[in-house]
């Protein structure tokens, strides 16, 4: 459900009431129940468009056909306030995170999407974990992950995320580079179903001209895992000099482009693909999409949030789901 405050609730009330979600899949959603009535009456969403059975677990779900919210319990709906950001919320947010992750790993539920939660509230209920990236990663186990932004305009991934930019070098390696290559070509595989073209950005401007900007990042991390990526049959092509990869004319180059470090990828993505894109975390045990999108403090509970970019995230979601159990 996301962070109670924000958006999420209004978006999650959206798809449960939405007859085309409901044809995808049956939409299990880990929130508050009185939040969610809350938020219904605010938002002048009719009680009619808003189904679930309210459980205090999730148990014998195999035999339910209809729109489920399994009632976390996290939070008092009276104490919420909208729009602010607050230790209390950050914590109900991530507790309908970590139930979420479980019943997945247990298999009661085919895949994990994501409402957007607040950073700063995460961070002051004492949760340390930056975003749903690395929350994912860790309470599952992963040995190794990446974020993939992905819709049909452009598709991007990031060898680093939520970090400051001075520490962006420190973190690369010629392993960690190639893992993420590995990841996207594996996730635009399954996607596209051929062998896709990765474009991977260099760090510095004009990739680094040959050691004049930077400290040759791209020489010593990116045109390695590069050839690596090759070695093992992947279609891979850098450096590529960041300011240009982006224009028309290179982009269409590539079906996916690997970028170093956040605003790199999220940037160019968000321009072109705001209100449909989704958030993907490769590498996981477990399917896991998002919205791309934050909270919107600004228009909680107001009945204005546009619900495009999660409904394209249940669908990626509940596609993925299939096209495993076809397997």
């Amino acid at each position: 459900m996301g962070d109670p405050a924000g958006i999420g609730p209004e978006i999650c009330l959206r798809a449960l009431a939405s007859p085309a979600m409901r044809k995808m899949c049956v939409p299990v959603l880990f929130g508050d129940a009185d939040v969610l009535k809350r938020v219904a009456r605010a938002a002048k969403i009719p009680e009619a468009k808003t189904p679930f059975i309210s459980i205090s677990e999730l148990k014998n779900f195999s035999s339910v056909v209809a729109p489920l919210i399994v009632d976390c319990g996290a939070i008092d709906a009276a104490k919420v306030k909208l729009g602010k950001v607050s230790a209390a919320c950050g914590r109900a947010g991530y507790l309908y995170i970590e139930n979420a992750i479980h019943a997945a790993l247990a298999g009661k539920i085919a895949g994990v999407v994501t409402a957007p939660i607040h950073k700063e509230s995460l961070n002051l209920s004492g949760v340390k974990f930056p975003g749903h990236t690395e929350i994912f990663t860790a309470l599952t186990g992963a040995k190794r992950s990446c974020m993939m932004l992905h819709s049909d305009k452009i598709t991007v991934s990031m060898v680093t995320t939520h970090i400051g930019y001075h520490e962006v070098p420190k973190k690369l390696s010629v392993e960690r580079v190639l893992n993420v290559i590995e990841l996207t070509a594996q996730a635009m595989k399954q996607i596209l179903r051929r062998e896709p073209r990765i474009g991977v950005c260099g760090l510095n401007p004009h990739a680094g001209e040959h050691g004049l900007f930077g400290q040759r990042e791209e020489e010593k991390f990116v045109a390695p895992a590069v050839k690596l990526a090759r070695k093992k049959k992947i279609n891979a092509t850098g450096p590529l000099v960041p300011d240009a990869a982006f224009t028309t004319n290179v982009r269409k180059k590539f079906d996916a482009i690997v970028t170093l470090y956040h605003d790199q990828g999220h940037i160019p993505f968000k321009m072109l693909a705001f209100d449909t894109g989704v958030n993907t975390t490769l590498g996981l045990p477990i399917i896991r999409t998002s919205v791309d999108h934050g909270t919107a403090f600004d228009i909680a509970w107001q009945g204005k949030a546009d619900a495009t970019s999660l409904f394209s995230a249940i669908k990626v979601a509940a596609e993925m789901a299939n096209g495993r159990s076809r397997k």
